[in-house]
């Protein structure tokens, strides 16, 4: 991203996922102090991984980007930003801007991992004007027709979501707080995230703010 690019600061909001094609998500971005959002569409490994983040998955042994955070900090270093673009074929990408011994390292990227990354050492997220003009849209709206393909409002066909929960709401907290951290040691961090979400949606049910998964219709894109 160039310097005289207008840049744009994002907050990630959450995840949500595809009815129509499985393995499938969408992460979704929303312009800081502002209500355009970005879909960025990402496959279950990513999403996986920034889920996981996100709920505060502890995993038995460091995840893929985990790992590359521990390299990092072994070498001393640092992720100041991630820049999202668009590239002319209407894919995202991203760059990675480190600093190394004061001397400033810019890699490319998915942005997929990039977002991964990023919430792990609260490395901010930039996009520029342009690509907001683009592609963001207003809660309520329609994004472009290609996201509007991809990205669904409820869970794809692979994910009994409503069995889940509805299993859920019959067992104590205790019981969901052992299931999880069994699904955490089994390395079913999807099972484990969604245990996560049960648990946190009853010890703060008055007050949920943001959430970070996709059962709360304010992430979703439509």
């Amino acid at each position: 991203m160039n310097d005289s690019d207008d840049k744009r600061l994002l907050t990630l909001i959450g995840i949500t996922y595809n009815q129509i094609e499985s393995g499938v998500y969408a992460v979704i971005l929303r312009e800081a102090g502002g209500t355009r959002r970005i879909p960025i569409i990402i496959g279950f490994p990513e999403a996986q991984a920034i889920e996981c983040k996100l709920q505060e998955i502890v995993t038995p042994r460091p995840l893929t980007h985990d790992l590359m955070v521990n390299i990092m900090s072994s070498f001393g270093i640092y992720l100041i930003e991630v820049d999202i673009r668009r590239l002319p074929s209407g894919v995202f990408a991203a760059e990675l801007v480190f600093d190394h011994n004061g001397s400033r390292h810019v890699v490319d990227s998915r942005s997929s991992d990039a977002i991964a990354l990023a919430i792990r050492v609260g490395a901010p997220i930039y996009t520029t004007a342009k690509v907001l003009d683009e592609v963001g849209f207003e809660p309520g709206e329609h994004p472009g027709a290609k996201a509007r393909k991809d990205i669904a409002e409820t869970p794809s066909p692979h994910r009994d979501t409503v069995s889940l929960n509805s299993d859920m709401s019959l067992r104590s907290i205790d019981s969901l707080k052992t299931e999880m951290q069994q699904a955490a040691d089994n390395e079913d961090y999807e099972t484990a995230a969604r245990l996560k979400q049960e648990i946190d949606r009853r010890l703060d049910n008055d007050d949920p703010g943001d959430s970070k998964i996709s059962d709360n219709p304010d992430i979703l894109p439509f």
